[in-house]
C-alpha cells in the first residue's frame, strides 16, 4: 500500500503549450517525486505551437500526494485553459487533505485517532470512498486491504526504507489488520473501530480517485482530451490527443527500469501499476517490497509487477494491489467476476517456466472470435499490446482479461 499524504509542501508548477507526439513510461507507483513520468517526445514544427486543429494544448505539473500529478490536455479556449488545469490540481489537493494518514489535521487522521474510542463521522463523500475500499477487501478475498497501515510500520515503510519486523512485533501488527476492525454506519456516516491500534491507509486506492476526479472535472469543462497521470502509477486516457486514436503508454521493464516492456493504448481508460522496484529492501538474500499481504502479514512475493487496464483509475489502483498480493493463478476467479478488466502480471521466468510457455503457445495462436462474458473464467491470452520478443529477458508474462 501506498501513503496519500505530502509530507512536502513544496508545490511545482511546468506550463508550456507546444504540440507533440507523446508516449509515456509508465511506472511502478511513485518511487521518485519527478522522475516517475517520462516524456518521448518528437517536436512538430513551431508553427503547430499554441493550436492543432483548432485545440489549444497544455502540459502543467504539480507536487501532490508525494507525486508529481501531471496533465496534457487539449481545449477548444487557449485562455481558459491553464485556469481549468489549475482547478484540476486544486481538486487533488483537496483529496489530499481529505485522505492522507501523514497530515495530522486531515478527517482520514482523525478517523484514525478516535475512531476505537467512538464513532467518528465523516462528510459522505469520505464515507462512501471507505465504503467503496471495503468492498474491494471483501471482493479479493482480503488480499486489498486499507487497515494494512499496523503492518507497514512494523515492516519499516511508513517513512522509512523498510526492515524485517521482530516476531512478537509482527503479531502484534497483524492482530490490528482486517476488515472486521471497521465499522461503518451508512445512515449516520459514521466510522467505528473495536479496538485500538487499528487505522485505515487509503494510499493503496486514493491516488487513482485523485485522477479520476480530476477527468471528472475536465469534463465538465469540455475538455475535448487529456492525459492525467498520478506519479506515473496511475494513468488515465480522456479522449484521444488530435490526429491519434489514442495515448500510447509504455509499460517499464521491471528489471531494467531503462527498456519498456509493453506498450498499451488508452482512450476513455486509465491503467495502473503496482511494482516490487519502487520501494523494497534486501535481508538474508530475500527482497521484500512494501506491497503487503494482509492475509499472513509479510511483503507479497512472487511477483515483479501488475499492470491493470481498467475503466477507472479508482478501480485500477485498488485492483493492482489485489493482483500482485493474489498472483496470476490465485487472480483468475477474482478478475473473471469483473467487468472491463485487463491484468497483466510480470513473473520471474525462473519460477514461472510452466507459465511461460504456455503464454508462447498463446501467442500463436489467433485471438477468439467471440467475447466472453463476465461470468466466464478468466483465461491468460497473448496480449494486443505491442511488445518484442527478447531471449534474454528474465520475466514472462500472463494476461487476463474478462467481462467484455
Amino acid at each position: 500500500m501506498r501513503g496519500p499524504g505530502t509530507s512536502d509542501q513544496e508545490r511545482t508548477k511546468h506550463q508550456e503549450q507546444r504540440t507533440k507526439d507523446v508516449q509515456v513510461v509508465v511506472t511502478p507507483r511513485c518511487a521518485s517525486t519527478f522522475a516517475a513520468l517520462w516524456l518521448a517526445t518528437a517536436l512538430l514544427p513551431r508553427t503547430a505551437a499554441v493550436k492543432h486543429q483548432h485545440l489549444a494544448r497544455l502540459d502543467a505539473s504539480r507536487i501532490s500526494m508525494a507525486c508529481e500529478y501531471a496533465i496534457e490536455a487539449y481545449g477548444p479556449d487557449a485562455d481558459r485553459l491553464p485556469r481549468i488545469v489549475d482547478e484540476a490540481f486544486d481538486e487533488v489537493d483537496r483529496i489530499d487533505r481529505l485522505m492522507s494518514h501523514y497530515n495530522a489535521k486531515s478527517p482520514l487522521s482523525r478517523v484514525n485517532r478516535e475512531a476505537a474510542q467512538h464513532p467518528v463521522a465523516v462528510e459522505p463523500e469520505l464515507f462512501d470512498f471507505i465504503a467503496d475500499a471495503m468492498r474491494y477487501h471483501r471482493d479479493s478475498g482480503g488480499a486489498f486491504d486499507i487497515t494494512v497501515g499496523p503492518l507497514m510500520k512494523a515492516w519499516g515503510f511508513f517513512r522509512g526504507e523498510g526492515r524485517v519486523p521482530a516476531d512478537g512485533e509482527l503479531a502484534a501488527a497483524r492482530h490490528h489488520v482486517g476488515g472486521a476492525h471497521v465499522m461503518l454506519n451508512p445512515i449516520s456516516k459514521t466510522i467505528g473501530f473495536d479496538e485500538p491500534g487499528v487505522e485505515l491507509d487509503l494510499g493503496g486506492i486514493a491516488k487513482g480517485y485523485a485522477v479520476d476526479r480530476v477527468v471528472g472535472l475536465l469534463r465538465r469543462r469540455q475538455i475535448a482530451a487529456a492525459l492525467v497521470s498520478a506519479g506515473g502509477s496511475t494513468i488515465y486516457g480522456l479522449g484521444a490527443p488530435p490526429g491519434r486514436d489514442g495515448w500510447d503508454v509504455m509499460i517499464q521493464d521491471p528489471i531494467d527500469p531503462r527498456r519498456v516492456a509493453l506498450t498499451v493504448q488508452l482512450k476513455d481508460r486509465a491503467l495502473s501499476v503496482a511494482g516490487s522496484s519502487e520501494k523494497s529492501f534486501e535481508a538474508g538474500g530475500l527482497t521484500y517490497s512494501h506491497i503487503m499481504d494482509p492475509r499472513t502479514g509479510r511483503p507479497a512475493q512472487g511477483v515483479l509487477s501488475v499492470a491493470v487496464l481498467a475503466s477507472s483509475g479508482t478501480a485500477g489502483d485498488a485492483l493492482d494491489d489485489a493482483f500482485f498480493v493474489l498472483g496470476s493463478e490465485g487472480s483468475r476467479g477474482y478478475v473473471s467476476q469483473l467487468r472491463d478488466i485487463e491484468a497483466f502480471f510480470f513473473l520471474p521466468a525462473s519460477a514461472h517456466l510452466k507459465s511461460e510457455r504456455a503464454s508462447a503457445r498463446l501467442a500463436n495462436q489467433p485471438p477468439p472470435r467471440r467475447r466472453r462474458s463476465a461470468e466466464a473464467p478468466a483465461k491468460a491470452e497473448a496480449p494486443k499490446a505491442r511488445r518484442r520478443p527478447d531471449a534474454n529477458r528474465r520475466w514472462t508474462l500472463v494476461h487476463l482479461r474478462a467481462g467484455f
